[in-house]
């Protein structure tokens, strides 16, 4: 069996459009390559089919002990070793290799009706210092995910511009401008599409005018239409959040988030509780929470322990990264993060609680806010929270002291005014006798 790929550079239409990405926190474009893989059997015939364009985000530690992302996208040149065509018994497999010992591979397994991807295997190679700078664990690194992709017909080609994404072990991968076909019978390319859900229209199709529908202008000069006001944004629906070890919980989340953008021009953007995907990370001094609402944004809140030799620990947030995407074709529309933060501080073993509104500054172009948060990432017992320690922004029982203690000042102040007044005028009283 062969596999041919060409090194196409960026797609032209109609297959697909050029997409620039953004490397994360810098201002420096990286062109993503289209890979396009023709896989042929013992006849010459083809039998596996694809072209799409991937990149990956990649969360590493620094031998300083920080965390920074990676952006790996592919190059120009990419080999495709391995890849094979599969039968009735044996899954077909698509795989590629690049750059410093990074591959990605795929394999599709097949009914009598339809076919499907089964399981990604990503391995990147932190020995990779253009991409991996001050990496502390060397060396590859392999994760297996399975992948989401719905049964698709046999004889359909499977079509997906839209951006989707997998996360798994601090790896976020991104796909888009898929087309695919496995098990290709008698060598021929399907004309029959199955799109995915993200491709798939949500709303009515736009009616252009004809002469049906328009309606002839009047002539009555007619006054403008008064201008309303925009409409608030609310307050975000407060979403709940949990990972697991196991079968056992290791993290709690309760909270409602809203981004502020203010690129171009300020824009509010609430987070769907209702559609939002939960992965992430839980550890013995770290743990990450990341969220996807579906709409190819993407938020990581990473807490440590400190003290952590002392025997009265804490936990903090220490690092919040966000990720919005063009869900059209893959381009950034904006990265940041911030690893600087000291906050939600608690004890380890409790929660940390926070009813009002806040405010996490990323950077100058975004800000979260927070609103009904309930946060353990550590040492969370029976699948609830422990008890929680309260910001002071909540903490009413610090105003009553306050409130009594001015209202005795008040008092003292009234009574030594009356008294310093009926003084005076007693004596007053007696130096007229």
């Amino acid at each position: 069996m062969e596999a041919r790929w060409w090194p196409r550079g960026p797609l032209r239409p109609p297959r697909c459009s050029a997409c620039l990405l953004l490397l994360l926190g810098t201002a420096v474009f990286f062109q993503s390559y289209a890979v396009e893989v023709d896989v042929k059997d013992a006849t010459n015939a083809t039998c596996l089919y694809a072209q799409w364009l991937m990149r990956f985000l990649i969360k590493y530690e620094t031998n300083s002990g920080d965390y920074k992302n990676a952006t790996l996208s592919l190059p120009s040149n990419v080999t495709h070793d391995g890849s094979t065509c599969g039968n009735d018994t044996q899954a077909a497999l698509l795989a590629v290799q690049f750059e410093e010992g990074h591959s990605w591979s795929v394999n599709f397994t097949k009914t009598n009706e339809t076919y499907q991807a089964d399981f990604i295997t990503f391995t990147y190679n932190t020995n990779d210092s253009a991409v991996f700078r001050d990496a502390k664990r060397k060396g590859p690194i392999t994760i297996v995910v399975k992948d989401t992709m719905h049964p698709v017909e046999l004889n359909n080609v499977f079509v997906c511009h839209n951006t989707d994404s997998i996360e798994a072990e601090n790896v976020t991968q991104f796909f888009w401008n898929i087309t695919l076909q496995a098990f290709v019978q008698n060598g021929t390319i399907g004309k029959k599409e199955s799109r995915c859900d993200a491709d798939k229209p949500t709303s009515a199709p736009t009616i252009l005018p004809t002469v049906a529908n328009i309606t002839t202008a009047s002539t009555t000069t007619l006054s403008p239409a008064p201008t309303t006001a925009p409409k608030p944004v609310e307050n975000p629906d407060t979403g709940n959040y949990s990972l697991k070890s196991g079968n056992k919980t290791c993290l709690l989340a309760t909270v409602g988030l809203q981004l502020n953008v203010s690129q171009d021009k300020p824009l509010l953007i609430n987070i769907n509780p209702k559609t939002t995907s939960v992965d992430g990370t839980c550890g013995n001094t770290t743990a990450t929470l990341r969220l996807n609402d579906g709409n190819s944004r993407f938020i990581g809140f990473t807490f440590f322990v400190k003290n952590a030799s002392a025997n009265v620990r804490r936990f903090y947030l220490k690092e919040v990264n966000v990720t919005l995407l063009n869900h059209m074709n893959g381009s950034v529309i904006l990265s940041a993060d911030n690893n600087n933060f000291s906050k939600w501080d608690a004890s380890l073993g409790s929660s940390y609680m926070c009813r009002k509104e806040q405010t996490l500054e990323i950077n100058e172009d975004l800000q979260i806010h927070t609103f009904n948060l309930r946060i353990q990432p550590f040492l969370v017992k029976e699948n609830k929270f422990s008890t929680a320690q309260e910001c002071s922004m909540d903490d009413d029982t610090i105003l009553i002291p306050i409130v009594v203690g001015a209202a005795l000042a008040g008092l003292i102040v009234i009574i030594v005014i009356a008294y310093i007044i009926g003084r005076r005028k007693s004596y007053a009283g007696y130096q007229t006798l």
